[in-house]
């Protein structure tokens, strides 16, 4: 996979440290959009259901993170039983800045401030190359699902909410 040029941001650094291989799509981002991940895999003409959106959950202690496919929505419960947190619910998005160091939209399962626990939804596997924020909102990186698991030490589960 050839790489485009593209800013530098944490993601993109955690990746080239790594030795894995990706590639960066960018896109112009509309403020006005009601989707991050709905708008990004509109913009470069995927199907949704390879791109994904990284959430970030916590229990009101910790803090973990979930991979889900654009198409479709996160069961807390699901996301819970996985990441080992009692009664999840959707994170404070100042606590998601602080800790991961991105904004919500750009928020990047790779390289975070501080490395949280993290799991992928299982539709992932079905794809060669998936689609997730590189940092910044505009910005997605395309890499094989196996070295996501591999970069982000990602527990794989069904996530995603019947």
């Amino acid at each position: 996979m050839g790489k485009k040029n593209a800013a530098a941001t944490p993601a993109i650094a955690a990746l080239q440290a790594a030795g894995i291989a990706f590639a960066t799509h960018e896109y112009t981002h509309d403020p006005r959009a009601e989707s991050f991940g709905g708008e990004a895999a509109q913009a470069l003409g995927h199907d949704p259901a390879r791109v994904f959106k990284t959430l970030v959950i916590t229990d009101g202690t910790r803090l973990a993170v979930a991979i889900v496919p654009t198409s479709g929505k996160l069961s807390l419960k699901a996301a819970g039983a996985a990441l080992n947190l009692h009664r999840p619910s959707m994170a404070d998005p100042a606590d998601v800045r602080r800790v991961t160091g991105y904004v919500l939209g750009g928020v990047s399962p790779l390289g975070q401030r501080k490395r949280l626990p993290t799991a992928l939804d299982e539709s992932a596997l079905a794809f060669a190359t998936v689609f997730c924020s590189a940092g910044r909102r505009g910005l997605e990186v395309e890499l094989a699902p196996s070295d996501l698991v591999t970069v982000t030490s990602a527990v794989v589960a069904p996530l995603a909410a019947p």
